[in-house]
Parts: C-alpha cells; sequence; structure tokens
C-alpha cells in the first residue's frame, strides 16, 4: 500500500539528476488542456466530479457530486533554499522545493535564489483548483496533462504577471502557485474532498525537476 508524502521532510536521496523543464509565458492559448487565466475569482465554478462507480451499475446523477468545495489563502515562502507552503484550505504544510542540493539546503541566509529543485507533484480526481495572487508579483506554476504514466519530461512551467489568477482543471498534475522570490499568497479554492493522486521524482526517477529561476529574479 502506497503511503502519503512527508510533506516535511520528504528525505530525499543525494546525487541525483536534474531534469530541466521549460518555463512557458501562460495565456489562454499555453494553458489549454490544464485550465484556465482567471480575471475574477468570484466568477469560476470550481468543476466538481462525480464520485466514480465501482461496479456495473453507475452512480445516480443526482449524487455523488455534493461535497463542494474549501478555501483559504496559500501561502509560498522562501527561508533560504527552502520554499515552503501553506494551504489553510486543507490544513496542509508542505516543503515545496529548494533553491539548491536538498540535503545542503539553510533557512539561514537571504540570498536570492538562482534555481527551483521540485521533488513532488499531484492532482485531485475529484475536483479543479484555483490560485488568486492577492498582490500583482509574479509567479510559477509547474504543470503536466491528465495521465497516470506521467513523466518528469511532460511538466511545463508556466510564468504568470501576477496581475491573472488560475484555474487547474481535475485532473492536471501540479505543484503549488509559487513565488521565484520572497513570499508569495493566494486565494485558494478546490474541491472539498481533497483526494491527491502523487508522483515523487526522487523515488520513482531518480532525479529532481529544475526550474531555472535566475532570469526571472533579474527582470
Amino acid at each position: 500500500m502506497q503511503t502519503a508524502p512527508n510533506y516535511l521532510n520528504p528525505g530525499i536521496p543525494s546525487g541525483l539528476k536534474r531534469v530541466i523543464i521549460p518555463i512557458v509565458k501562460a495565456n489562454e492559448q499555453t494553458l489549454s488542456g490544464y485550465g484556465s487565466l482567471v480575471t475574477d475569482p468570484d466568477e469560476v465554478e470550481i468543476e466538481i466530479v462525480r464520485w466514480p462507480s465501482v461496479g456495473k451499475r453507475s452512480v445516480d446523477t443526482d449524487s455523488g457530486d455534493e461535497g463542494g468545495t474549501t478555501e483559504g489563502m496559500f501561502v509560498c515562502e522562501w527561508k533560504g533554499d527552502i520554499l515552503y507552503g501553506r494551504n489553510d484550505a486543507v490544513n496542509g504544510h508542505y516543503i515545496l522545493g529548494y533553491g539548491t542540493e536538498p540535503e545542503q539546503a539553510s533557512e539561514h541566509h537571504s540570498n536570492k535564489p538562482e534555481r527551483l529543485l521540485l521533488w513532488h507533484a499531484n492532482y485531485h480526481p475529484d475536483g479543479g483548483q484555483l490560485f488568486f495572487p492577492q498582490t500583482s508579483k509574479p509567479f510559477l506554476v509547474p504543470l503536466a496533462l491528465p495521465g497516470d504514466d506521467v513523466a518528469p519530461e511532460d511538466f511545463v512551467c508556466f510564468h504568470f504577471t501576477g496581475n491573472e489568477g488560475l484555474y487547474i482543471h481535475p485532473n492536471v498534475w501540479h505543484d503549488g502557485a509559487l513565488t521565484a522570490l520572497d513570499q508569495h499568497c493566494f486565494f485558494d479554492k478546490q474541491g472539498a474532498v481533497h483526494a491527491r493522486v502523487s508522483v515523487d521524482f526522487p523515488r520513482e526517477f531518480k532525479c529532481l525537476l529544475e526550474v531555472p529561476l535566475e532570469r526571472i529574479n533579474k527582470s
């Protein structure tokens, strides 16, 4: 039986290869299949997926999708070499990524990160998810299209100006909404069931995903 990831102590092995994923400007065309840009979070309807049938009989059409949504603040913050996340909507606390080799990472400096090393991603089969920035500050979201046979090379890191938010369809692989520098806060809304399917890059693929940040943080 697969266990849930230990988000605050992922125990990442040393000497892993890195898979550099491209950074793409987020717009309606590039986000096709992943989700959409959001200008008003109040106008977004979160897709809720009907509970699946386990046999040949289908789930009644007036049931199975009544779990509703949950919402709260999603906060990500660099502390030295470690990017932390907190999702108040689901009471989640995470190490989202690192600015250097995880075993060398330190919180005790304020240098700008030159890279973001990601160890994990997941998708929600029960519903979609909204991230809407609370300030007009750029942010990043790594995404991959649905499919349990996902590979590191399937991921694209979308770059947002911060003037719009992101709605992610159910079953789309993602990490959080991530800042390239300092702290960023988002309004988060998602399915209340909060089913989560994960991929652990170090253990499954012996790698970390790398997002180059130097160019972004110089702009």
